[in-house]
């Protein structure tokens, strides 16, 4: 097993150049072993200041803030203020969708591990007001239902902004201020900024995007997605080792590094417990806990989460047996294949560990009658058409619409091949990976209801 400070070294030689070969713009990482952390920095914050990015520099961590809110959550569990498992209008009785049976059975714990059910990319700009989270939830009730709760994993951003919401009710303060009080204070954290008016006072990285393919990265037409979407991960910013402290809270049973018991003993680890399993989606776990991403890897269990905002992702990768964790932060580029370099070699150094390999699309792939496949598939943000031509090859066709339109997303047509039961896996690789297209379900005639991207957007008219 490396030392640590070897992997502080390898960390300084190796990214400066991985970071150009990938045209990422900057990173950061923080890495965690023996109770000790190691960080650094590569590049530059945005394009357009040149600004050089630094340990300290913060990053958005996107959806990685579903852990923080889920933490929350759990806080209150352990105060005997909520109870996982009755109806979340028990505590919002404002809550509703537009399928009233599905609104009067959803819990909390179907909100925490994506089982809801209802559409979840929802992402309605309701102000920068401190009532934005409010405002949000009350929005939901035109939303469709896409199966009954509890039956099957969709991933769920919207559900994320109801468990905030929770947040604020419960402890009658704004999310953000929740955030501070019962997090970012108790764990001591110097560099987190919850939205871009704490974020300024740093170093702040900025968001590159392709306004095309292979047009290259520029810097993002804004900072961040809406503030009613921040219990989600729309805002939420911090330099790597403020991340991987809140990873500590998790490997040491609820404690803080000062002794203060920020979750009861044995919360963290139920939060890091099997609740869903996951289609085979390639990147993302095999199943899911309270809000913690799993990754079932032979003997080993990785836990963590991704986060992507505009032009901003994040990777953290924890492994609680090794007492071990990876924190990397980027603004734009092939950020998958940077991830896996820099992940890969870490946790295969100091833990003996491997990534899960990556799908890859078949070098001789057979020809098959995808008719279960054909047909559109439709969801608040974006179409899917899957088609086949006569040659027998399968299209698919993606459009962008609302809030990912607005952004600048352009349609994309790519090549599908078998792959596995179920599964289509494209031609081309996006990003770094190649994204398995699961079709689940039956409408009733023969054809898929759903196409699983690891949410399950329901064939439309279904």
């Amino acid at each position: 097993m490396a030392a640590l400070v070897e992997i502080e070294k390898w960390l300084a030689e190796a990214v400066p150049g991985a970071i150009e070969r990938y045209d990422v713009p900057g990173a950061a990482w923080a890495v965690l072993a023996g109770g000790e952390v190691v960080d650094g920095a590569a590049g530059v914050l945005s394009k357009a200041t040149m600004v050089e990015a630094t340990a300290d520099s913060v990053f958005q961590i996107g959806s990685i803030t579903k852990l923080w809110t889920a933490t929350l959550v759990m806080q209150l569990v352990d105060e005997g203020k909520v109870d996982l498992d009755v109806p979340i209008r028990t505590y919002l009785p404002e809550f509703q969708i537009a399928d009233e049976s599905a609104a009067a059975r959803i819990t909390t714990r179907q909100l925490l591990c994506h089982t809801a059910g209802f559409e979840g990319d929802i992402f309605t700009d309701t102000g920068r007001g401190d009532d934005c989270v409010e405002k949000f939830v009350r929005e939901l009730r035109g939303v469709a239902q896409l199966f009954p709760p509890g039956e099957q994993f969709s991933y769920n951003n919207a559900g994320y902004c109801v468990l905030g919401r929770l947040v604020e009710v419960l402890r009658n303060s704004p999310y953000d201020e929740c955030l501070r009080d019962h997090l970012i204070t108790p764990l001591g954290l110097t560099h987190t900024a919850p939205g871009p008016y704490e974020a300024i006072l740093y170093r702040a990285a900025v968001g590159h995007i392709e306004t095309e393919p292979g047009a290259g990265y520029h810097p993002a037409p804004v900072w961040s997605l809406v503030r009613s979407n921040a219990p989600a991960g729309s805002s939420l910013a911090m330099r790597p080792r403020d991340l991987l402290t809140f990873a500590q809270l998790h490997l040491n049973d609820g404690k803080a590094a000062d002794g203060t018991q920020v979750l009861a003993p044995g919360t963290a680890g139920r939060m890091h417990d099997r609740q869903v399993e996951l289609p085979d989606l390639g990147l993302m776990g095999t199943s899911w806990g309270l809000g913690f991403e799993r990754f079932e890897n032979g003997d080993a269990l990785i836990i963590g989460h991704d986060g992507g905002t505009i032009g901003q992702s994040a990777f953290l990768r924890i492994l609680p047996e090794a007492g071990v964790a990876v924190a990397l932060l980027t603004n734009g580029g092939d950020v998958v294949s940077l991830y896996r370099e820099v992940a890969g070699h870490v946790l295969e150094q100091l833990a003996g560990v491997h990534l899960p390999a990556l799908p890859e699309p078949p070098t001789k792939p057979e020809r098959i009658d995808a008719s279960r496949y054909v047909g559109t598939y439709e969801a608040d943000v974006l179409e899917m058409t899957v088609g086949q031509d006569e040659d027998g090859r399968i299209w698919l066709v993606q459009k962008p619409k609302g809030v990912f339109e607005e952004l600048g997303g352009q349609v994309e047509r790519k090549e599908l091949l078998p792959y596995g039961e179920n599964s289509l896996i494209p031609v081309d690789a996006d990003r770094g990976m190649h994204l398995p297209h699961v079709f689940l379900g039956d409408d009733g005639h023969g054809h898929a209801l759903y196409l699983h991207i690891g949410r399950a957007v329901r064939r439309a008219g279904a």
